[in-house]
């Protein structure tokens, strides 16, 4: 699991550990597309009665796989322009509200990023990250294997911040997960899949596009390998 780190990189105090195998596990998952094929890797079904506030468009499905109780949630397309609610904002949001509502064993934050081919990144790897941090914060910050911002693209000023951070891969919503789960003391680790190099030379865009689909294959591969891990497992196991 990776350590967490607070806004200003300080590593945060270790949470109790049940001495229990895992029982419950939410995945935080940014979009339908990289949500679906493990829905039907789990045989997962959507939840009619929301455990959720009356009026957000989150998704949630749930189901039982093996000795786990599994549960997808995603923060669902934006009510005004219909498309996938990215980012750290939905991120924070769905997270503090599944653990309040489901109080999960673990949190697993699943999904797509951006690879870095001088870490040695390929399309189509995927990581379990070790460390997380934000890079869009303008506050100077340690290494974190995994950095976070609201932005698909990167500008200068994030391209410094995400070199000081040693990341090997960069996404939207890793970091802002970390924080809530911390806040909630729930053990959190972080599975994602790189479907266009960053330091590359096509357009982050065209090149996320054209990988999305096979690279959300890879990540339903190791997300399934991964909950066959844990199942029948304690946390101090992992």
């Amino acid at each position: 699991m990776a350590p967490l780190q607070d806004d200003k990189g300080t590593e945060v105090t270790e949470v109790s550990i049940p001495k229990r195998p895992i029982s419950t596990v939410v995945f935080i998952i940014a979009m339908q597309t990289e949500a679906s094929p493990l829905v039907e890797k789990f045989q997962l079904a959507q939840e009619s009665n929301s455990v959720f506030p009356n009026g957000v468009p989150w998704v949630r499905y749930s189901g039982k796989y093996k000795d786990l109780n599994i549960n997808i949630v995603s923060p669902g397309k934006d009510v005004v322009l219909g498309v996938d609610s990215v980012g750290t904002v939905s991120a924070s949001l769905i997270t503090y509200a599944s653990i309040q509502a489901l109080q999960p064993d673990l949190v697993i934050n699943a999904g797509t990023a951006g690879g870095f081919k001088a870490k040695g990144a390929c399309i189509g790897d995927v990581y379990l990250a070790s460390d997380v941090a934000f890079h869009d914060r303008r506050i100077p910050i340690p290494i974190g294997k995994l950095s976070t911002g609201d932005s698909l693209d990167m500008c200068p000023h994030d391209e410094k911040a995400i070199v000081a951070n040693d990341a090997t891969v960069k996404d939207m919503e890793g970091a802002a997960v970390a924080y809530v789960a911390d806040l909630l003391k729930t053990p959190v680790i972080f599975l994602k899949a790189v479907t266009d190099i960053v330091d590359g030379d096509r357009p982050t865009p065209e090149e996320f596009l054209q990988n999305l689909a096979a690279v959300t294959a890879a990540l339903d591969q190791a997300a399934t390998r991964v909950v066959d891990y844990i199942n029948g497992k304690n946390l101090s196991e992992l």
